[in-house]
């Protein structure tokens, strides 16, 4: 039902570069294409709109990665991953969703081989299948087309929620920070900063071990995002240079220029937890808060000097370590800052409840459609007559964005009072 992709990329007859994130078969953007960028893409094998995707690499220390994947792009992804095209009697959707659940059940596991359970092709070809009639594969990807569409709507909305309540609260904080008195400093002069790990390094025979670690896309605007975190295998040594401490500063090095060098205060929320080398983690000396600093860093002289100093592309920004140590900051006294710290607590707490709350909304989503998928993909759920009321392509949810502005408001009006 399953066969092995062996098409290598031989020739270079594809360029597009593919990657595997959370799920999904993502086109990598040549800007992107850091840390071990192999001398030829020839060993690469060929993708194909359809074929599905395994990382079946360090099954032993990471199992919280989603590890399959549906391509749809032409492409061209390692060959460390294992490529299946499905034949015989297996839809491809179906055949995608039925992995997925061996993934998310954890069944997958318990078939690698080795120090590091690597798993192959070998130990996956053997392993029993369910393979419902074609009506019927066809009824349970067109019910979880539609589910799925729902899920994604939803958690689309919350995600924006968020975002909007992100940028309110870090205007109440800039507000906060004009004509602010103090004396001045820099950054390096007040604080440490710790660059992070670099991904792709080769570490040969070394014993690695396998550890959470934060990326750009974890440091939101005034908190952490953990609701989805990556995780490395890299030497004991390694891991120790770029370990967070509970108080460090988390900024970013780049991404959008609005949001370059966000701050927000790392409280141990995952120990160990290493940071990748785009997020520093800035150690505050004694005479500042890490919660000033943080916010401080939604400013306007933080945003100007950010506008100023960076370098800039098309559409993104960087930073590095030198010109963040000479960051300006105005200096007040501990207790001004704690009381700074307090007013901006007390305007901003409405939307802290209603972002934790949308977070832990998403989280549940995602748990939500975990279970579904694996009932409906198993046969334990019977969505045949279900799925023959539906239209052959999901809708838009038009409500969605209406109850989101709902949403906002009443947060905005609670705020204010």
């Amino acid at each position: 039902m399953l066969k092995e992709n062996r098409r290598k990329n031989t020739g270079l007859i594809e360029t597009q570069v593919l990657s595997l994130s959370y799920g999904q078969v993502v086109v990598k953007p040549i800007g992107k294409q850091h840390g071990l960028v192999p001398d030829s893409y020839e060993g690469y094998q060929v993708l194909e709109p359809g074929d599905i995707v395994i990382r079946p690499t360090d099954l032993q220390n990471d199992q919280t990665s989603v590890r399959v994947g549906r391509a749809k792009d032409h492409g061209i992804i390692t060959s460390a991953y294992i490529g299946l095209r499905p034949v015989g009697d297996w839809d491809g959707a179906y055949a995608h969703q039925y992995l997925t659940t061996i993934d998310s059940t954890k069944r997958i596991y318990g078939m690698g081989s080795g120090l590091r359970q690597q798993l192959g092709w070998a130990d996956l070809k053997r392993m029993p299948c369910l393979v419902p009639p074609d009506e019927e594969q066809a009824a349970i990807v067109k019910y979880l087309t539609h589910a799925n569409a729902r899920i994604d709507n939803a958690i689309a909305a919350k995600r924006r929620l968020i975002a909007l309540l992100d940028e309110q609260r870090e205007k109440v904080r800039a507000d906060l920070f004009l004509g602010l008195p103090g004396s001045a400093a820099r950054l390096k002069d007040i604080a440490t900063i710790q660059t992070g790990l670099t991904l792709g390094k080769d570490y040969g025979a070394q014993e690695l071990t396998s550890y959470p670690y934060l990326r750009v896309a974890n440091v939101q605007m005034g908190r952490v995002d953990a609701s989805t975190i990556a995780h490395v295998a890299v030497p004991e040594r390694e891991a120790v240079r770029s370990t967070l401490r509970a108080g460090d500063v988390l900024m970013t090095e780049g991404g959008d220029i609005d949001k370059l060098g966000r701050g927000v205060v790392w409280d141990g929320q995952i120990e160990p937890c290493l940071h990748q080398n785009h997020v520093f983690a800035v150690r505050c000396k004694d005479v500042i808060l890490p919660e000033f600093l943080a916010s401080w860093l939604s400013g306007p002289v933080a945003r100007e000097y950010f506008y100023v100093t960076a370098k800039k592309t098309t559409n993104l920004a960087s930073t590095n370590s030198t010109t963040l140590g000479k960051l300006p900051i105005v200096l007040p006294s501990l207790e001004d800052q704690a009381r700074i710290l307090r007013d901006v607590e007390d305007r901003t707490a409405s939307m802290d409840v209603t972002i934790g709350k949308s977070e832990r909304e998403i989280l549940l989503l995602r748990e939500f459609r975990t279970r579904l998928v694996a009932d409906v993909v198993t046969g334990q759920v019977d969505v045949r007559a279900i799925a023959a009321s539906l239209p052959d392509t999901p809708e838009q949810d038009a409500d969605l964005g209406s109850l989101l502005d709902d949403d906002l408001e009443d947060v905005s009006g609670e705020g204010e009072e």
